[in-house]
């Protein structure tokens, strides 16, 4: 079997994978190292550090070798009790995966739903609270993929603490985790999740996650929590260095590297990056005649634009956009085909975006 040819690889401009820098995929090319070798379990160490600043916290985090979808289902495993209620707020096909995974758990998951392309009021979810049952937990997803959407997270987590204090807050941000605003500290989260593969611009293979104190202190209490992703010792032993098991050693060491030059960046600088592609990125579409999916700009994402086609040919749109060297989305679950996205998350630039709307 014939290798790809690297110089032929298109340039991603999809939702996850996204495009990984040479520097970063040099990095993965290095000799291979024992996980338990003294300088590896150094890197896991410092790695650990490095992820505190990209959620903005000072409590607890860590990493595994698994995909987000896996973070989820540790959420519901080590934070909620078995039959207990799990409120999942959904606006598309990650919302909705979370409450099936309650359901597959043996947890209680109640669904409040919106159409997709629009955000979900705190006003309504404050009456939700004040009218029913007071859930274990509340799940949010930061930034739903398939429509891009992005909820107003800090006022729906107000919310939260103000109608059910004792309900924790738990957040996929798979899509937003250094692409969009996140303060996980100042916004009073417990639980939040990402893979290395979206906004963070590296492979896929490893999932970042930060833990309250709140919420820890709720795991330590649950029983069957599970062995790989039983969060009290997970955190524990990861961040003395000492994974539970064999991690993706060169993706541990782009993600130190990557986690360096975010830190140089700035967390700031990185939001406004993305905010900026987004815009050139509607504008552009605008200029076309194509119209956003999400009418409400406030809740348009920053790190992929969902573009409703109107009628027009997105696979021929697709197709154009390969033979000019980029990979672009034809729209996902019941959006294909009737809309197409633009992932502009991850190291992606202004000019190799233009590079893309000029072939389009």
């Amino acid at each position: 079997m014939m290798l790809m040819d690297m110089a032929d690889h298109p340039v991603l401009f999809i939702p996850g994978p996204t495009e990984v820098d040479d520097e970063l995929r040099q990095i993965m090319a290095m000799p291979l190292l024992g996980h338990r070798d003294p300088k590896f379990v150094a890197t896991v160490q410092d790695v650990c550090q490095k992820l505190k600043p990209l959620f903005l916290t000072e409590q607890h985090v860590a990493f595994e070798t698994c995909a987000g979808t896996a973070l989820m289902e540790a959420s519901m495993r080590n934070l909620v009790a078995r039959g207990s209620c799990t409120l999942h707020l959904v606006g598309g096909a990650f919302g909705k995966r979370w409450s099936k995974i309650s359901s597959a758990c043996g947890r209680a998951p109640e669904v409040m739903e919106m159409p997709m392309g629009q955000a979900h009021s705190p006003e309504a979810l404050a009456q939700r609270l004040q009218n029913g049952a007071q859930p274990d937990v509340v799940c949010i997803t930061h930034n739903e993929t398939s429509t891009g959407v992005i909820q107003p997270l800090q006022a729906l987590s107000a919310v939260v603490h103000e109608h059910a204090p004792d309900a924790l807050i738990l957040v996929d941000v798979v899509t937003s985790l250094a692409g969009a605003e996140l303060r996980f500290d100042a916004w009073g989260l417990d639980y939040a999740f990402a893979g290395t593969q979206k906004c963070l611009a590296l492979p896929p293979g490893l999932g970042v996650y930060a833990v309250s104190n709140r919420a820890l202190a709720r795991a330590e209490k649950i029983e069957e929590r599970g062995f790989l992703l039983d969060l009290p010792k997970a955190i524990k032993d990861t961040n003395d260095g000492k994974t539970l098991a064999t991690p993706c050693v060169p993706l541990v060491y782009a993600l130190q590297r990557q986690l360096d030059r975010i830190a140089n960046e700035g967390m700031e600088n990185r939001w406004q990056r993305h905010l900026d592609l987004q815009s050139r990125t509607f504008a552009w579409a605008e200029s076309k005649g194509f119209r956003p999916f999400v009418g409400d700009a406030g809740a348009r994402s920053p790190t992929v634009s969902c573009i409703d086609a109107g009628g027009q040919d997105v696979e021929a749109l697709a197709k154009q956009a390969a033979a000019a060297g980029f990979k672009m989305d034809k729209g996902y679950g019941d959006l294909k085909g009737k809309a197409f996205r633009i992932g502009h998350m991850g190291d992606h630039t202004m000019a190799r975006l233009e590079s893309l709307l000029n072939a389009l």
